[in-house]
């Protein structure tokens, strides 16, 4: 049977489960060399979600990778394997350790997952390696679209914010300063500290600032010898007992989930904030196609994203309300960031790794 004849099939299935018609469906014509895989997740219905999910049972499975914590993808998956009645397989690790797998498996035609949601400078270059498919969601008008790629063969689920987090018994709030400027003063040495990756947050900043301008706010911050910690979560946790008093590039989700345990932590958005989006994406050659589908649909839904954001993540659907965005934010492109890694590392290793 033609892979044209197959998704005819499938379609079938989703307009009798539904008992309406579907609605803006690719034509045949337009689905010319398309692999099954891309038919599926480019069908428009009106609305497909019973028929999607009764196919994606029949799959049964799924295995997604991500660089979530257990104690904010748990939740989610868990919600979905109770109202779905499919099982997910979750491969956990660091976003360069999901690049790193999901290049290789590809390399070596190994087709292991079937959706991946990490940061998404990572997701953008398994677009430019061709390891993705585009797909349709309904909820996709709900998102950001000035975070969405051109592409379109990733969409952003959450955001993480690059925001300034401190431990409440060792700085008050009152004396943070409105720009990050303003940590240059020298009473500020010995107080600050940085995550060891961040050098693409550093070009962000240096492009919103103006290169003269940003470089000397970096070459100054250099000078206070900044604590350099490696991972977001360990600054995080240092912060939060008290080893490093505050982080410059804290994100978000971070500093808020360790809140709302009761650490002795907040945070400030001090300008200029950097957002950068996460993405979420499905391998063009998912094994479970359907199952896929219906969870990437599910993960940008109102639903689940209300999940996220009761966790302490900023949610990407500008539907659910919350209080995790609401100050003034610059967005940086994912793109860029790839593009500028090699001058913005470079100058980061320099300032802040070199000792």
């Amino acid at each position: 049977m033609s892979s044209i004849a197959l998704l005819a099939s499938a379609l079938v299935i989703l307009s009798s489960s539904m008992g309406g018609v579907l609605a803006q469906s690719p034509s045949p014509m337009a689905l010319q060399g398309k692999t099954p895989n891309e038919q599926i997740f480019l069908t428009r219905a009106q609305d497909k979600s019973a028929g999607l999910a009764e196919l994606a049972k029949k799959e049964g499975v799924l295995t997604l990778y991500s660089s979530m914590a257990p104690s904010e993808i748990g939740p989610i998956v868990k919600e979905f394997e109770r109202k779905f009645g499919i099982k997910v397989d979750i491969w956990r690790s660091t976003s360069e350790g999901i690049l790193q797998r999901t290049l290789n498996e590809n390399k070596a035609k190994k087709f292991n997952f079937d959706v991946v949601e990490t940061n998404a400078p990572e997701v953008e270059i398994l677009a430019r390696e061709r390891v993705l498919a585009e797909f349709y969601s309904p909820h996709q008008a709900d998102l950001p679209q000035n975070m969405v790629p051109k592409h379109k063969l990733w969409v952003p689920d959450r955001v993480n914010f690059y925001v300034v987090a401190f431990n409440t018994n060792a700085v008050k709030k009152e004396d943070l300063p409105s720009h990050l400027e303003g940590f240059l003063q020298p009473k500020w040495r010995g107080k600050l500290g940085l995550e060891s990756t961040d050098g693409d947050w550093m070009g962000a900043v240096i492009s919103e600032l103006g290169e003269a301008r940003g470089l000397t706010l970096f070459k100054k911050l250099s000078e206070l010898k900044p604590d350099v910690r490696k991972g977001h979560n360990l600054l995080a946790q240092m912060i939060s007992n008290g080893e490093v008093p505050l982080g410059l590039t804290t994100y978000l989700g971070n500093a808020q989930s360790l809140k709302q345990r009761g650490a002795p932590v907040d945070w400030v958005a001090i300008e200029p904030v950097i957002a950068r989006p996460q993405g979420l994406a499905l391998s063009k050659n998912a094994p479970h196609p359907y199952a896929a589908l219906l969870f990437a649909d599910y993960f940008i839904s109102p639903e689940a994203q209300t999940i996220l954001n009761d966790l302490g993540r900023p949610p990407a659907n500008m539907n659910v309300k919350s209080k995790l965005n609401q100050f003034n934010y610059v967005v940086a492109d994912p793109a860029a960031m790839i593009d500028g890694a090699e001058k913005w590392n470079q100058l980061w290793s320099k300032l802040f790794l070199v000792k």
